[in-house]
């Protein structure tokens, strides 16, 4: 598949309105970020209750927290986009500034108070790293180069970098589509690894929606093929309580590989992030299946 041929364009104003008038849900959905960073510290805190990784699905609220008061606290400013590019936020061409490393400061500054040793060992390594040192970590996470970057230190790094994406994603018309259905096993504004499938409901209903680890768009993508290969005809589900649970994991047997999906008409409150993160007994389950995940958490970062 070439992932390189897909692109999207603005949509003139006059075919936002044709599309409006005849319902057709759009291509690309860009997120509210304080809606967005609200909703998932909650669900992380609800989720946490009487689970075994409470302290860590209660950490990542808290690091959420501190992405909303970041974003905040210090918006980004109006940034020089090339629209008619192919992806145009594209981690591997984007020339990002200094912008995300002041978000990574305020990330840091944050979380201090109220860290753990673990926690604050890691925060001032990062607060003493010099910018050199901060820029290729972050290269080499963009690249998805995992094994560069202690995952300790992904974490933080990960969601700075998101928030100044997530703000750049903000700054594209409203208007935008996909132009191609192909090369959708990655964002198709910032290249990045998806985190999870939304199934929603409401006006869209039963439409499924691919999220990003890092912009945190979502793109439709049709449900009867595999996110990452395309294939269609060996796709398999798995849960771990029964059927009817609001998380599952999507398996391909033609490429191997699986991503979770999220059922909002089981669970209206489920959030991808989140979901995925405390579904972590599922990605056990899927690795004994010799199973490779496709997406990525930007809790977890792997380690090979």
């Amino acid at each position: 598949m070439d992932t390189n041929s897909m692109a999207i364009r603005i949509l003139p104003e006059d075919e936002i309105k044709q599309a409006a008038n005849s319902f057709q849900h759009p291509a690309l959905l860009f997120a509210n970020p304080k809606n967005l960073y609200e909703r998932r510290a909650k669900r992380l805190r609800d989720l946490a209750k009487d689970h075994p990784f409470a302290d860590y699905l209660n950490f990542a609220a808290q690091v959420v927290d501190a992405q909303l008061v970041a974003l905040t606290e210090n918006p980004l400013a109006k940034q020089d986009i090339q629209f008619e590019s192919i992806r145009p936020l594209d981690v591997k061409k984007w020339q990002r500034d200094g912008k995300w490393r002041e978000y990574l400061t305020a990330l840091l500054a944050e979380l201090k108070p109220t860290a753990n040793e673990t926690v604050q060992a890691t925060i001032e390594w990062l607060e003493k790293a010099a910018n050199d040192e901060l820029e290729q970590l972050a290269d080499h996470l963009l690249a998805q180069d995992f094994t560069q970057v202690e995952s300790d230190k992904a974490i933080f790094i990960w969601a700075a970098l998101s928030v100044y994406w997530l703000q750049l994603a903000q700054q594209l018309p409203r208007g935008t589509q996909i132009e191609s259905a192909e090369g959708l096993q990655f964002c198709p504004v910032c290249h990045s690894a998806p985190v999870a499938s939304v199934i929603q409901f409401g006006s869209s209903q039963g439409l499924r929606y691919v999220h990003c680890s890092l912009c945190e768009t979502e793109w439709n993508m049709v449900r009867a093929q595999c996110t990452n290969c395309g294939h269609s005809k060996e796709l398999d589900y798995w849960a771990i309580d029964d059927d009817n649970a609001p998380v599952k994991a999507e398996s391909c047997g033609d490429c191997h590989s699986y991503l979770k999906v999220v059922y909002q008409e089981k669970d209206p409150y489920v959030e991808p992030v989140a979901d995925d993160l405390a579904s972590l007994f599922l990605d056990i389950e899927m690795g004994e299946k010799n199973l490779s995940r496709s997406g990525l958490n930007p809790f977890i970062f792997p380690a090979e």
